[in-house]
């Protein structure tokens, strides 16, 4: 599979600019969006109600797929072990878009107080754990539902096809696993006949509701995992220099690798990130243990920089470790890519974004630090994810909980607003012209 760094995927989107083709279907889509907004609704509280966990999306893959052979498009089940695809051939002939869901929950207990609220159970790295759309896939994929119906309904009037993508395990594979975007990809949704020219999709977020955000080029972060163990010699803790002591190693380093970003870094040119997650060593009050364990993510916008920090994180747990007398073993997993919003599909995009919630509503937004696997796709052809406010009304920016939380929600109003951004996206693009 083709890999480009973020600074190669720029070259996607140069020399590419579009013309819009005025279109009939202009007057018809925004009102066709609005109007499926009841069904949009209840898919998305049937999907709440029943989440599932990633490579597990069995129930929901089975309510989208059926649900887009009742639209009579082609439809394709299992890829990349849960995922759909589905084909829309316009009346005319035109171009190829392609759009993206991603369908799968989080090990997360809901506590948001909603009729609807899972209670779903399961088994997760060997505990019993809640399961929740905790970052909102369910309203992703209800959205595109709704899309395709909009769609479907007027496809005599489209000019090209539409490629719908409800994609598995953006939240990770499990343990031992392939899957996601990534594993997509290589099942090829992105090739063959009919082959996208371009990908769009969304991902909903804790800001006011009726605000769209938007961003050219690198608008999330390349996510790595790490892992350090820190051997030392176990001892009574009464007597700590008959031993080597992992723990108070496995502290130094982790101050220490907070200065990687802080002072070793040159951030102005890109952020970086590193944290840790977790500390695990030792059972007991008085024994000092033989063996740490630390793992971490790191966060990056930057190829090169990205490469530096693994280099530095190595060096760095190594060597004080060593100055204890310990060892450090380090080990990085590459993760998801930078997600890279192609400048000139970006560009193209705003005059169809503003038509939805208009000029003052549109917002170019700040890189974020989390992560999407949307990147493997815009790894391949120009692709742009947009970021769509899901906040209780009069709940303002930062007042909200944020995704991942037990009480992240989702205010249901924006629902048909996503409807009709990436209906009107679609659209547009397949009535453009490349010049």
């Amino acid at each position: 599979m083709m890999r480009n760094t973020w600074i190669q995927a720029l070259t996607l989107g140069l020399g590419l600019a579009f013309a819009v083709v005025p279109s009939s279907f202009a007057g018809e889509w925004s009102e066709a969006a609005r109007a499926v907004d009841d069904k949009v609704i209840a898919w998305r509280r049937d999907i709440h109600q029943h989440p599932e966990l990633s490579n597990r999306e069995f129930r929901t893959a089975k309510l989208v797929a059926g649900h887009l052979e009742d639209l009579g498009l082609e439809v394709q089940t299992g890829v990349a072990h849960t995922g759909v695809v589905a084909i829309l051939k316009g009346g005319k002939p035109g171009r190829t878009v392609a759009l993206r869901a991603d369908m799968d929950a989080l090990p997360v207990t809901e506590q948001v107080d909603l009729p609807f609220a899972s209670t779903v159970k399961t088994q997760y790295r060997g505990e019993e754990v809640g399961v929740m759309h905790a970052c909102g896939h369910d309203a992703h994929t209800a959205i595109l539902m709704g899309v395709a119906e909009v769609l479907a309904t007027h496809r005599e009037q489209l000019a090209g096809t539409v490629k719908f993508i409800f994609q598995p395990a953006e939240e990770g594979a499990p343990d031992g696993e392939e899957g996601g975007a990534e594993l997509m990809v290589e099942n090829g949704v992105l090739s063959g006949d009919p082959k996208p020219e371009a990908i769009f999709g969304l991902h909903v977020g804790p800001f006011p509701t009726g605000f769209i955000g938007y961003r050219a080029k690198g608008i999330m972060a390349a996510s790595d995992k790490f892992e350090i163990t820190v051997e030392g010699k176990q001892t009574h803790g009464s007597s700590p220099w008959a031993g080597i002591d992992p723990i108070v190693v496995a502290g130094q380093i982790a101050n220490a690798i907070q200065l990687i970003p802080a002072r070793q870094l040159n951030v102005t040119r890109a952020p970086a990130v590193i944290s840790i997650g977790s500390i695990r060593g030792g059972v007991r009050n008085n024994i000092i243990p033989d063996k740490v364990t630390m793992i971490g993510t790191i966060r990056t916008f930057d190829s090169a920089m990205q490469d530096d920090l693994h280099r530095r994180l190595q060096i760095t747990a190594s060597n004080i470790a060593e100055a204890a007398g310990a060892t450090a073993e380090v080990t990085v997993d590459r993760g998801y890519p930078v997600t890279y919003n192609d400048p000139a599909l970006t560009q193209f995009a705003v005059p169809s974004l503003q038509k939805v919630v208009g000029q003052q509503r549109l917002r170019e937004t700040d890189p974020a630090m989390g992560a999407e696997d949307f990147s493997f796709y815009q790894q391949e052809i120009p692709g742009l994810i947009f970021l769509l406010g899901v906040n209780k009304d009069g709940v303002g920016i930062g007042e909200a909980a944020m995704n991942h939380s037990p009480h992240f929600f989702v205010n249901e109003d924006a629902l048909k607003l996503g409807v009709e951004a990436l209906t009107t996206l679609a659209v547009d693009y397949l009535n453009s012209s490349e010049t």
